[in-house]
């Protein structure tokens, strides 16, 4: 059978990715190995839980380790490992390209990382694209693999210099040797064909790999009696002979087992990075163990950076590992953490549980949903207690996926309700709590008024809040489409209710009924006018400036609402709004003396519709007819020009 081989070219971010690392990051130049290490610890994981379902897929090979072989003649160091390999495809896909889901992000962080000149760590983090570190080290990069579901192995080999070529060959073992032709170190440099020094990484970066990581080292070992060579003196030529072992460089000790006080920031912070992949320190962690009649140990981080796919539908990231007695037993566990905390990346080791839990099983497992609720509680204090700087941080990152919890998980709502933010009327640059609210409420102020939309600035300008503004009162801006379905769940907090300030009648002032009298017969004739767009025309208790806006009644669907589901191409039955007009506005006044002198009606009617259009746009939609309504506008600043 005729072997595959073909030469591509790089997609262009991944190309602008390899140029950016090896220009930027030259300074922190120990951490490819790093990188190469916790891809083969993953890809052992990987054979490990396949291994579960598919005992025989092991064969022979069952002493998984991870190896690193340095060679000081040649200049190349080379890290192999026993895990789950890749096929053909699995290289085509995974190596020369980025995810498909963040392409868009990415060459957006690209470009704005080219225009600071620089490349931060957490770009690569974000992406998860680490493997492409040994070209900051390497000459050459030469990747030799062999899946387990494959009877071929596939070479793959790059410069870095915009091409890769990839072809199948013959491979008689399972997994991957990656064989980097280093770059000639400069005076200073560490030399990573040096014992010294790859032992020196090995111990700061990835002590904690639950593998072996080995290399071959040359060591002293005293030569028995009965071997050793005498002099004419009858005396030993020597005690001792240089012989070649391997030894395990890592201690593999599990860091979430050992006593807090004896693991330093850093050893924690590094562990981190190992698991998650991501570059940058955590924003803070929680390590913890609960003994008595159910014993477990969980060391929970929350990251400082959200990834860059967090939202992508082709995303299957949970950020919890699950061992028994330290014996990985599977990544991603949804089962131990709802999905508005799928940020959060941890360890649980629980040592009463069955070794051969299915998925199925673990949802119904009373442990599990034990340590789930406590997993739940212990991250929503450690989130309420973070100081007001990380707080704010952490709200900025994953704030909008913590909303989500407010109205999946009615168990925790009012927790999560606790650490909502939000910016208001009054807040300028800041966003305050829910509680900061209602102690900021005036003294006869009944309801917590809030307005969503998808813009700070249009929504800060509503004239949904002129009136509110006029008595000072403080209204919620929510800009994030989850708020929506926040407060179709949170009705009320801490006893007061959530009042939509473009909903229902607002409690805060009442039309004079006299004016409301004197506007009837207009406000009939302006309805019949624009019957097929508003179901009502009334008096505002809304408006103190502005002429016209559209509201709902206390249950309608928000225009906010309405627009992400039509953005979503979900098709919306015809809605009417109520249209609130301004009897106290000059415009009014005139439209008014107008309908009483019972003339004019063309203009009348395209009056109607022009107020109606005015209260579309006053609230980010647009005219039906835009050409006529330019027109009508430019017939009115002619008018009144003359």
């Amino acid at each position: 059978m005729e072997m595959r081989k073909e030469t591509c070219q790089f997609k262009t971010e991944v190309q602008q990715l390899l140029n950016l690392i090896i220009n930027s990051l030259y300074s922190n130049r120990d951490i490819f190995l790093r990188e190469l290490i916790s891809n083969a610890s993953d890809a052992i994981d990987k054979l490990r839980f396949r291994s579960e379902m598919e005992p025989d897929i092991l064969g022979a090979d069952t002493e998984f380790k991870i190896k690193i072989i340095p060679d000081k003649e040649k200049n190349t160091i080379e890290v192999s490992d026993n895990g789950v390999g890749m096929t053909y495809e699995e290289v085509m896909e995974n190596i020369g390209t980025i995810a498909k889901s963040g392409t868009g992000a990415f060459l957006e962080a690209i470009e704005n990382a080219k225009k600071k000149e620089t490349l931060m760590p957490e770009l690569i983090g974000q992406f998860g694209v680490g493997f492409y570190s040994s070209f900051i080290v390497a000459e050459k990069v030469t990747l030799l693999t062999r899946s387990p579901d494959s009877e071929k192995g596939v070479k793959w080999e790059s410069s870095g210099d915009g091409a890769y070529s990839i072809e199948e060959i013959e491979k008689s073992d399972r997994g991957t040797r990656i064989i980097l032709e280093l770059k000639t170190p400069e005076e200073g440099e560490n030399d990573f064909t040096d014992e010294w020094v790859i032992k020196s990484i090995v111990k700061k970066h990835s002590d904690y790999v639950r593998y072996p990581v080995v290399m071959d080292v040359d060591k002293e070992e005293p030569i028995p009696e009965n071997e050793q060579i005498m002099d004419q003196d009858n005396k030993p030529v020597a005690t001792t002979r240089k012989v070649r072992t391997e030894e395990t460089l890592n201690s593999m000790k599990a860091i979430w087992a050992r006593n807090k006080k004896d693991v330093t920031e850093e050893e924690y912070h590094e562990f981190y990075k190992h698991l998650s992949h991501d570059w940058n320190d955590p924003l803070t962690y929680l390590h913890m163990k609960l003994e008595g009649a159910v014993e477990y140990s969980m060391l929970l981080y929350i990251p400082s950076k959200m990834p860059f796919d967090m939202f992508s539908n082709e995303r299957d990231k949970h950020g919890i590992q699950l061992f028994c007695k330290r014996v990985f037993i599977m990544e991603n566990c949804k089962e131990l953490i709802p999905d508005y905390l799928r940020f959060v990346k941890g360890v649980v080791d629980a040592p009463d549980l069955n070794l051969n839990i299915s998925r199925e099983i673990l949802q119904q497992d009373r442990l599990v949903r034990n340590i789930k609720k406590n997993l739940v509680k212990k991250v929503l204090e450690l989130i309420k207690n973070l100081d007001e700087e990380k707080f704010t941080s952490f709200y900025q990152e994953f704030g909008r996926i913590l909303k989500e919890g407010v109205y999946s998980d009615w168990e925790n709502r009012d927790k999560i309700a606790e650490l909502l933010r939000y910016y208001t009327t009054k807040s300028q640059e800041k966003r305050i709590s829910l509680k900061q609210y209602i102690e900021n409420m005036k003294p006869d102020q009944k309801e917590i008024y809030y307005i969503t939309g998808d813009s700070l600035s249009a929504l800060a300008n509503s004239p949904h809040l002129e009136q509110l503004k006029e008595q000072d009162i403080e209204v919620l801006l929510m800009v994030d489409p989850v708020d929506e379905l926040v407060v179709q769940t949170l009705t009320e907090f801490e006893k007061k209710p959530l009042k939509s300030a473009e909903k229902g009648d607002l409690s805060i002032d009442k039309v004079d009924e006299n004016k409301k009298d004197a506007y009837t017969d207009l406000f009939a004739y302006i309805k019949a006018e624009l019957e097929d767009k508003v179901k009502e025309v009334k008096p505002s208790s809304r408006l103190k400036e502005s002429v016209a806006c559209l509201s709902g009644e206390e249950y309608d669907m928000s225009s906010y609402m309405t627009k992400l589901l039509e953005a979503s191409g979900q098709t919306m039955p015809p809605s009417k709004r109520v249209l609130e007009l301004n009897v106290d506005h000059p415009v009014l006044t005139k439209m008014k003396q107008l309908h009483e002198n019972g003339g004019q009606n063309e203009k009348l009617k395209g009056y109607s519709n022009l107020l109606y259009n005015m209260a579309v746009i006053s609230e980010g939609g647009k005219p039906e007819d835009p050409a006529g309504f330019s027109k009508m506008v430019g017939d009115l600043f002619s008018e009144a020009l003359k």
